[in-house]
C-alpha cells in the first residue's frame, strides 16, 4: 500500500507467494467505481509494475458483489461536461493500466459485475467467477450506453454476443459468460478462492520475464495484420531466446530437471 488512509480504505492489498491480490472496498455500494477508488487501484498499480516480487495479480470485490460499474450517484452530482470527460478518461486510464501490467491479472468475479464492472472484467487477462455471479452492461436501460465498457467486451467477446449484452442490458449468467470468452470458467461459490489461487500459483511458478515477455505480446500483436503479426512475434521470440531464463528452461527441460529461474 502507499500509506494513505484513503487508499487503503477503498483498495486493501495483501501479498503471499508471489502473488496479490487487490480487493476494492466499498461494499455498500457494491464497489462501485467512484473517482477515488479508480483513483486507488491506478496507484496500486503502479506500484506493483514496480514490485519485482509481485507475479501475479488478483482482482477481487469485498462484500456482496465485485463492482456494479461507475457511481452513478456521484456522476448525477456533478452533471458537467468537463467532469464526465474526465472520469471517462480516468476509466480508460484504469482498464489500460490493467492490460499493459507485467504481471497477469486475474478477476476473482462473485455477486455481479456490471457496466464498467463487466468492463473491469474484460480488461483482465483471466477471469473465473462463481456459478451465481451476473455480467451485464445495462447502460442501455437507463439512457446511457456502455460504450467504453464496450472497447473491453468487444475484444473479448463475439461480436453478436457483445451486441446482444449492449442492446438489451440484460443480464448473463456464469455459464453463459463462460461460453462467450468473457471469463475462463465458473466454480461453485465455496471453490472460487481455491480455484483462483491455484490458478494464480501456478502462472507464478513460471518465469516472470517470460510471462511479461508473453503478455505484452498478446495484446500487442492482437492489433496487427497477419504478417507484421508473425514478424513482430520472430522478433520477440528471437529476443527471448537469448535471456538466461530461456536458456535454463531449455537445458532443465533436455536433462530432465525442474528449472530454477532468475526471471533475466
Amino acid at each position: 500500500m502507499d500509506g494513505s488512509v484513503a487508499n487503503e480504505a477503498l483498495v486493501m492489498r495483501s501479498d503471499a507467494d508471489g502473488v496479490t491480490t487487490l480487493t476494492l472496498n466499498r461494499p455498500a455500494q457494491r464497489n462501485a467505481l467512484s473517482v477515488a477508488l479508480m483513483g486507488a487501484l491506478i496507484e496500486e498499480l503502479a506500484h506493483i509494475r514496480q514490485d519485482s516480487g509481485c507475479k501475479v495479480v488478483i482482482l477481487a470485490g469485498a462484500g456482496p458483489a465485485f463492482c456494479s460499474g461507475h457511481d452513478l450517484k456521484e456522476m448525477r452530482a456533478t452533471p458537467e461536461p468537463a467532469f464526465y470527460e474526465a472520469l471517462f478518461a480516468q476509466c480508460s486510464v484504469l482498464m489500460q493500466a490493467i492490460v499493459t501490467l507485467p504481471q497477469p491479472v486475474i478477476a476473482r468475479v462473485h455477486g455481479i459485475a456490471t457496466a464498467a464492472g463487466c468492463q473491469l472484467v474484460a480488461s483482465c487477462d483471466l477471469a473465473i467467477a462463481a456459478e451465481d455471479a451476473r455480467f451485464a452492461t445495462p447502460g442501455v436501460n437507463i439512457g446511457l450506453f456502455c460504450s467504453t465498457p464496450m472497447v473491453a467486451l468487444s475484444r473479448n467477446v463475439s461480436r453478436k454476443a457483445a451486441m446482444e449484452m449492449l442492446l438489451t442490458g440484460e443480464m448473463v449468467d456464469a455459464a453463459r459468460a463462460q461460453q462467450i470468452g468473457l471469463i475462463n470458467r465458473a466454480v461453485p461459490p465455496q471453490a472460487l478462492e481455491q480455484e483462483v489461487q491455484a490458478l494464480a500459483q501456478k502462472i507464478a511458478a513460471k518465469s516472470a520475464l517470460t510471462v511479461k515477455t508473453g503478455k505484452e505480446a498478446f495484446y500487442r500483436q492482437l492489433e496487427m495484420p497477419l504478417v507484421e503479426a508473425y514478424a513482430y512475434t520472430a522478433g520477440v521470440m528471437a529476443k527471448n531466446m537469448m535471456a538466461a531464463d530461456a536458456a535454463e528452461g531449455i537445458d532443465a527441460f533436455l536433462t530432465k530437471r525442474m528449472p530454477v529461474w532468475r526471471n533475466c
